[in-house]
């Protein structure tokens, strides 16, 4: 009986030892092999820089990362901003990698131009644009402002300081004579914006973000939503001196607004630090534009290769989405 008991322990310390030498040398490779026998690569993490909740960048820049994240070696870590102003200058310091920008900003900061005076930015590249950024002029029908030239006096949010709808807004403006001394200017973002129109506060606020906006969808469920519409000679005007703009309208139905709003908008783009590999900006670009139909976001439907290189003028592509876009024949 003791030997059997004796030949019963030997075995299991036998069998004990064997285990713990196949896990050290499962952990002495170095990382967790794949069917192929091959280590999987490391995610690399990398930021990508998007705008406030109220607008179209944060939720589109969430899915966008998903997407990203999903089909690259890339992880992708979307984060608020304050828009295509800050949103360069946090990729000129190099705290985060990507960013979205509106195309006439980013034009801004290579020239050294606007907010960007005397100090351009060289270490940024375009990886593609996205989709049209409309500029909306947001007021209520209790208002009673029906043009831009009836702002004269009153409280108006110009957008959040080093943004682009504060350029956007400055420009329009100065089309229709007027400047920031004609109103009562306040740098508010898209949902401080709504928020102050909602409250009493502010009387109208100009928003450049996708349309529909979040901030704005949300304004309309209290209250009758105006989308003050430029003139067509205004828009005519406006674009013929600044070329980025180009003619857009805000459909009746949105906001529940009863009849179209002519206006204008710039594009939105997506751009990158020019020292990521190119090897990794293009899995990234092809992912994105390859995959667009996981973005159930309603700027989904517009991101799409054909266009992707629309409005982004002299601006420079990454190494790594032109070759992609070189794949797929799409060229200026």
């Amino acid at each position: 009986m003791k030997k059997l008991r004796s030949s019963f322990m030997f075995v299991m310390i036998l069998t004990l030892i064997m285990i713990i030498a196949a896990c050290g040398n499962e952990g002495a490779s170095g990382g967790t092999a794949d069917e192929g026998g091959e280590d999987k690569a490391e995610k690399q993490d990398l930021s990508l820089l998007t705008g406030g909740t109220g607008g179209t960048y944060y939720p589109l820049g969430g899915q966008m990362g998903k997407v990203i994240t999903d089909n690259t070696n890339a992880q992708i870590t979307p984060q608020t901003s304050g828009a295509s102003g800050e949103n360069m200058e946090t990729l000129r310091v190099g705290d985060a990698e990507l960013a979205f920008s509106q195309t006439d900003i980013a034009a801004y900061a290579l020239e050294g131009k606007e907010m960007f005076d005397g100090n351009p930015i060289d270490n940024i590249q375009a990886i593609g644009s996205l989709y049209p950024e409309t500029v909306q002029l947001v007021t209520t029908e209790k208002s009673g402002i029906k043009s831009v030239e009836d702002l004269k006096g009153k409280t108006v949010s110009v957008g959040a300081p080093g943004s682009g709808a504060y350029i956007n807004a400055m420009q329009i403006l100065e089309i229709y004579g007027l400047t920031d001394k004609d109103i009562k200017p306040q740098n508010l973002s898209f949902d401080e914006s709504t928020d102050g129109i909602q409250a009493g506060n502010i009387d109208a606020a100009f928003i450049t973000a996708g349309s529909p906006t979040g901030a704005v969808e949300a304004l309309s469920a209290q209250n009758d939503v105006v989308i003050v519409p430029l003139a067509d000679d205004k828009i005519k005007a406006l674009v013929e001196k600044y070329p980025y703009y180009s003619e857009d309208v805000v459909p009746s139905g949105t906001y529940k607004i009863e009849s179209d709003a002519k206006t204008v908008a710039v594009k939105a783009m997506l751009v990158v630090t020019s020292d990521i590999e190119e090897d990794l900006v293009y899995e990234m670009t092809k992912a994105l534009f390859d995959n667009t139909d996981k973005i159930t976001h309603a700027k989904g439907e517009l991101i799409t290769p054909e266009t992707a290189l629309e409005g982004l003028g002299d601006m420079e592509l990454h190494p790594g989405a032109a070759k992609y876009f070189e794949e797929k024949g799409v060229t200026k």
